[in-house]
């Protein structure tokens, strides 16, 4: 994604102005292990986080944000589907195990 090398620019200038390398460091890092892995590059939001603490929003806001963003996205969706009163599948299959025991988050 070309928007994620300059939103890593942000996150790093951003992270130098604030005092918050380390979390840069280590979003570098883990992009680096991705990379060399899992062959996987950084999306637009992989540094979002490290923009969003430099600038002093909670964490628990991100996805509040990840979602405004998008709600324009979803909603052109919503109406191209409903242009033709046509539900738009999914073409995916999933098929990992279904019968999985289900852990509440406090037991994790």
């Amino acid at each position: 994604d070309p928007r994620a090398v300059h939103l890593q620019k942000m996150s790093k200038q951003l992270s130098e102005e604030t005092g918050h390398m380390k979390l840069y460091e280590w979003s570098v890092a883990m992009l680096e292990t991705m990379k060399s892995e899992k062959n996987i590059d950084a999306n637009v939001d992989f540094f979002s986080a490290t923009v969003y603490y430099s600038i002093g929003i909670q964490p628990d806001l991100y996805t509040c944000i990840f979602a405004m963003s998008r709600v324009s996205g979803w909603t052109a969706h919503f109406m191209e589907q409903s242009d033709n009163n046509r539900l738009i599948r999914p073409r995916a299959m999933y098929i990992a195990d279904k019968n999985l025991d289900w852990t509440p988050i406090e037991q994790r």
